[in-house]
């Protein structure tokens, strides 16, 4: 299996680590989470001028054709810089879910704007019930005249305080758990009958928790078949675990090598820690667990640009459990190897530690996607 990049894969690995080394200091980083959105729209509009928004859509679509290679490699880059623009939740997530599902006009509308930058998604479809469970969906959506009326609630809306417009599974047939009966809807952020609480997440994005209370959608706000919304929504899920997973690789890698680096200056009994071989030893596990997780991510990514959609969801769990596992234990022990200071809002390692702690849940945990990779086998 060939892992090399192709020349234009190197060069869009080039341009978006000069973005990142040049224009997100941990310092400039830290200022924008405090600001009112919590990201930069001038940096959105640059993603756009650059090309990254409009990547991994089809040439059809007004996109560059890219692959689920070419966004692990800005993912990977964008964890290294801890990168907080929503551009998993409205590229990644709901733009491919758009793009599998949508109609004529919606792409030409919603997806165009997404792709110039204008217009900002999320997927709301995380409910208190349902845990990792995706079929467990009690918002529904019921006939009313020509549309449909959608009531319930969605918790834990990554990217929603600066969403234009949701992605929103409900229920229009079948029993709450039934894996048939979803539908998913194109919804404005701003429709009659949406309240939204939003907050800060641990790692440094935002979110939100949405109530629908008699939200009025159209029949051409319907993504995809009726009833048939499950595998559409799990085409933005794995996609997002694909991309959160690279992510997460970018930031284990900062981390070892920031520990590496602070055990050659940091002396203790008049020599550099990083010369004691107890510490040594660690080094080199937090190493390999990078290199593990590395490893399945880019055979993850191969596997989702091939057509066997068995083969890409083994890859995706294997992948999500070794990040899970593999990222606690290189955050941990940059912390540990660092001392107190390693918490400490001042220094990124704590900051990293928690985005890969948050990583760890999103999208189902080790335990989970170990069960699911078993289950597949």
């Amino acid at each position: 299996m060939d892992f090399s990049f192709t020349e234009e894969q190197s060069l869009l690995q080039d341009s978006v680590q000069r973005f990142v080394q040049n224009s997100y200091e941990f310092e400039a980083r830290q200022k924008l989470i405090k600001t009112e959105e919590g990201f930069s729209r001038d940096n959105w509009s640059s993603f756009a001028e650059l090309g990254w928004l409009a990547l991994p859509f089809a040439e059809e679509s007004g996109g560059f054709g890219g692959t689920a290679v070419e966004t692990m490699i800005v993912m990977e880059e964008f964890g290294k810089g801890l990168v907080v623009e929503p551009y998993v939740t409205t590229v990644i997530m709901a733009g491919s879910i758009i793009e599998d599902g949508g109609s004529t006009a919606q792409k030409e509308g919603v997806l165009a704007d997404m792709m110039a930058g204008t217009r900002l998604a999320a997927v709301a479809y995380v409910e208190p019930q349902a845990r990792f469970n995706l079929a467990d969906v009690t918002t529904t959506a019921t006939r009313s005249g020509d549309g449909y009326t959608i009531n319930g609630f969605k918790g834990v809306v990554l990217g929603g305080p600066s969403a234009d417009v949701l992605v929103v599974p409900a229920r229009t047939s079948g029993d709450q758990r039934d894996a048939g009966g979803i539908t998913l809807f194109l919804v404005d952020s701003s429709a009659n009958g949406i309240s939204r609480r939003d907050y800060p997440t641990i790692d440094g994005g935002r979110a939100s928790e949405i109530t629908f209370d008699n939200v009025e959608v159209s029949a051409g706000d319907v993504l995809g078949e009726m009833d048939a919304g499950l595998a559409l929504l799990e085409v933005g899920i794995n996609n997002g675990i694909l991309a959160v997973c690279a992510e997460a690789v970018g930031a284990m890698e900062v981390l070892y090598k920031t520990t590496v680096e602070y055990c050659k200056t940091r002396e203790q009994f008049g020599q550099p820690i990083g010369k004691f071989q107890v510490l040594q030893h660690r080094m080199v596990d937090m190493f390999m667990e990078h290199e593990q997780a590395k490893s399945l991510l880019y055979m993850a990514a191969i596997r989702m640009s091939e057509d066997d959609e068995l083969e890409a969801r083994k890859a995706i769990s294997a992948l999500k459990v070794q990040v899970g596992k593999g990222g606690r234990f290189v955050g941990q022990n940059a912390i540990q190897l660092h001392g107190g200071m390693g918490m400490t809002d001042e220094l990124n390692v704590g900051h990293y530690f928690k985005r890969i702690t948050a990583v760890e849940i999103l999208f189902g945990n080790a335990d989970f996607h170990l069960k699911q990779y078993s289950s597949a086998a």
